[in-house]
């Protein structure tokens, strides 16, 4: 029952590590669910859960290599790690619209891509950068679309919005 145990709390031998690494987390589902439900109300795929769980995930890579004392390069190596797996998830939200040789998805790209150095952030435990960050990827994602709207496109009429 010992060695059960010990698995189960493996890397949260203290209850301060406990309680850090339950802060962590909570605090990127907080700030992950912040910029996912801007997305979620705009209708896009990529909503609360899929922002949440890029948010959670980066924080545990990072909250797992340091429960191990990594030093910094190693540290570094996860989180490039996890930079080219988002960038993986981001690719796969692009789409090319052949019809209206329109490209699609990039704002929701670069979103996951922006939850996940949240996550880094929260993980490292500098939760008031990734509240920061969380705040202003807000304002980016909802106040810049009602100023483009306001401003309206800066194409000239019949081109397209990208060319491919």
């Amino acid at each position: 029952m010992e060695i059960v145990w010990h698995e189960l709390t493996g890397g949260l031998s203290h209850p301060d590590e406990l309680i850090r690494v339950i802060v962590r987390l909570f605090a990127a589902l907080v700030l992950g669910g912040m910029v996912g439900l801007q997305r979620e109300r705009v209708g896009k795929a990529a909503g609360m859960r899929t922002h949440i769980l890029v948010t959670m995930g980066t924080a545990s890579f990072v909250l797992a290599g340091m429960s191990f004392d990594m030093q910094t390069d190693a540290l570094s190596r996860i989180i490039q790690g996890v930079v080219t797996g988002v960038g993986f998830i981001g690719t796969g939200t692009i789409l090319k619209q052949t019809a209206k040789s329109e490209i699609r998805g990039l704002t929701t790209a670069a979103g996951l891509f922006m939850t996940s150095a949240i996550g880094v952030a929260v993980g490292l435990g500098k939760i008031g950068l990734a509240a920061i960050a969380a705040v202003l990827a807000w304002i980016v994602l909802a106040g810049l679309t009602y100023v483009e709207k306001r401003i309206g496109p800066d194409i000239p009429p019949g081109k397209e919005k990208a060319q491919v």
